[in-house]
């Protein structure tokens, strides 16, 4: 008997990978109960395949089952005129195949995403990856499917050690779970000494933590940055540094809004917010002292100073509180 609640297509949209494989796995699961899928199913990648195959797929009746399965993957990828293709398809699908759209950034202003929105209210199913600091409570969750827990330090650290892709998080946690015999949660000590930094920090995590004065947090970034060079870390800085000035001339002005900030240095307005925070900790004399002194720093840097050293002993001097 055919399965009456699934609709002809969906579109898995999301930068998530782990997710949207747990989708393609439950959704064939799904469609095994009804029977053979094995000459029922076919896969494409949309950096090769054309529309007009992919339409043909969808339109050929299923054999010795009521629904056949089609997948497509990197639908973002596709070609303009074989994305129309499957356009025009999706406005009148084959009720006797499920069409699985797969893409990790395919924009809401498509013509492709419109038309499978189209399709049914559950038919875009969301994968956008969780906030970084929502993180550690995912890969908790996460922790079970493999049948161990994890306490919130040890998935914090897990994080930190790892980065933020749930399908090298799964894997880690799988290695966890070999070694793991105690019927204990896994603690950081067993974190650390299993898993492997793999993740580094970013420039904006640097910035992001000069600009709030956190000194402490400057180290710690600091040491998981990598290669990045004090020429691209100062670059951050200093262009944290106007955002939170040109804040403080609004405020001056009465305009004390994150959405004027926003609208003024065309930015999103989460952003904006965290500029205003974190402006709120300086004073303007402040900022444009340090504006000042991050000149001769460069200044030092590429005369022969130790660059490294030097904009070191310029960032912590700088955002520590006198």
């Amino acid at each position: 008997m055919a399965d009456v609640n699934l609709l002809p297509a969906y579109l898995i949209n999301g930068e998530d990978q782990l997710k949207r494989e747990t989708v393609l796995k439950r959704m064939r699961s799904r469609l095994e109960k009804l029977g053979d899928l094995d000459f029922n199913c076919d896969t494409f990648d949309g950096k090769e395949a054309s529309g007009s195959d992919i339409v043909a797929a969808c339109n050929t009746m299923p054999f010795g089952i009521e629904k056949r399965l089609v997948v497509l993957h990197s639908a973002d990828a596709m070609k303009k005129a074989d994305s129309e293709a499957l356009v025009d398809y999706l406005k009148s699908p084959a009720d006797f195949t499920v069409l699985m759209l797969v893409a990790s950034k395919l924009a809401k202003n498509t013509r492709l995403y419109k038309a499978a929105a189209a399709v049914g209210p559950k038919a875009v199913i969301d994968c956008a990856p969780r906030k970084a600091y929502e993180m550690p409570a995912q890969v908790r969750a996460m922790a079970p499917s493999h049948g161990i827990a994890l306490t919130d330090a040890a998935a914090k650290l897990l994080v930190e050690l790892v980065g933020e892709d749930t399908v090298h998080l799964d894997a880690e946690l799988k290695k966890i779970a070999l070694a793991h015999t105690s019927a204990q949660p896994v603690g950081p000590d067993e974190v650390a000494a299993l898993v492997t930094r793999t993740s580094q920090a970013k420039p904006w995590d640097f910035s992001g933590a000069f600009s709030r004065r956190d000194v402490a947090e400057c180290v710690n970034v600091r040491k998981k940055l990598g290669d990045t060079s004090a020429y691209a870390l100062i670059g951050f800085c200093v262009g944290s540094l106007r955002e939170m000035l040109t804040y403080h001339a609004l405020a001056a002005r009465g305009q004390i809004a994150a959405s004027v900030l926003a609208r003024q240095l065309k930015m999103p307005d989460w952003k904006a917010k965290k500029v205003v925070a974190s402006a709120k900790l300086w004073s303007p004399e402040e900022l444009r002292r340090a504006l000042s002194s991050a000149r001769d720093c460069e200044r030092a840097m590429k005369s022969g100073a130790d660059a490294e050293g030097a904009f070191f002993d310029w960032a912590i001097s700088t955002c520590s509180k006198q």
